[in-house]
């Protein structure tokens, strides 16, 4: 068969009409240049026609789901080489655009660029549902292998629940009674006497008494009834004074023989003048006291008038 593939040649650029670009003979270059004004260049023949004709839309469906495949593929077995393969294909991106293609890599215009970017995007994507679909994986394994052992415990031997039981106790106890002193001025001073004897009283608590296993565990206070009040001891305490008792009445004595009766425990004898023996006097007569004044003291025996003389 002939060869059908275009001489070698400049053809209206496939991807801007405005520009020519070589045709090797074989693909498109990186090479173009300007429209001349004026001039119609020729048409392109069959070959360079089919090498501009696009490709069909299921070719680029099956381009881009492959691109994020190998994202997600790539985010699985390693995050730092999908990162690597992302910056790759930016890096071919941002070349292709500055030089206008990369006929190598059958990429022939700045829009070959921004493809390349698209799947740069498309990785991004891909690896990143892949990083979100593997953590809760991850969860999920470390939930279950850390409830591993919960399963284990659980499936132990349940044990029998211990049975518990309340009831209601009463405790009888005793209350003791007070006592108090009240003052009683119709009592002696001193004399202390019990006037009402104290009582002790009584009262009933009730609890609320905890059981487990019929074994008490605890109590607390339902409610207290007071059945017998104590009664408080009061003693007197006597607060009158005792009144000294009056002197016995003086009893004049009758007189003994030669002694004057006008005095007592001792004999005074009856004389013109009778003085204290030991004492000032000068007689003719002398007593030895004390004596008693029981009388009429004619002698003048006592001096400071308490009854008493020659003391």
């Amino acid at each position: 068969m002939p060869d059908s593939s275009p001489a070698p040649a400049w053809y209206p650029d496939p991807e801007n009409s405005a520009q020519l670009r070589w045709w090797n003979g074989t693909t498109w270059t990186a090479d173009t240049t300007p429209v001349p004004a004026g001039s119609v260049p020729p048409p392109a023949p069959g070959a360079a026609r089919g090498a501009s004709r696009r490709r069909p839309w299921w070719v680029t469906a099956l381009v881009v789901l492959g691109v994020i495949m190998l994202g997600g593929v790539l985010a699985r077995i390693t995050p730092a080489l999908w990162l690597l393969v992302i910056l790759a294909v930016l890096g071919l991106a941002v070349y292709v655009f500055i030089r206008g293609g990369a006929p190598r890599l059958s990429l022939r215009s700045r829009a070959s660029g921004l493809l390349a970017l698209g799947a740069a995007a498309l990785l991004l994507i891909g690896g990143g549902a892949a990083n979100g679909a593997t953590r809760p994986a991850m969860l999920t394994a470390d939930v279950t292998s850390s409830a591993t052992p919960r399963s284990f415990a659980a499936a132990a031997p349940t044990p029998t629940p211990v049975p518990t039981t309340y009831e209601m106790v009463d405790v009888v106890t005793v209350i003791p009674f007070e006592r108090s002193t009240v003052d009683d001025p119709e009592r002696d001073l001193g004399v202390m006497e019990v006037v009402t004897a104290g009582v002790e009283g009584s009262k009933v608590t009730t609890y609320r008494v905890t059981k487990i296993d019929g074994k008490e565990i605890g109590r607390t206070v339902a409610k207290e009834t007071v059945t017998l009040p104590p009664v408080t001891e009061v003693t007197a305490h006597g607060t009158r004074e005792q009144q000294a008792a009056p002197p016995a009445p003086l009893v004049a004595q009758e007189p003994a023989g030669q002694c004057d009766p006008n005095y007592a425990d001792a004999c005074v004898p009856i004389a013109s003048d009778v003085d204290c023996a030991g004492g000032s006097g000068n007689g003719p007569a002398y007593v030895q006291g004390p004596v008693r004044v029981v009388g009429t003291d004619i002698y003048r025996l006592d001096s400071n008038g308490d009854g008493i003389g020659c003391e």
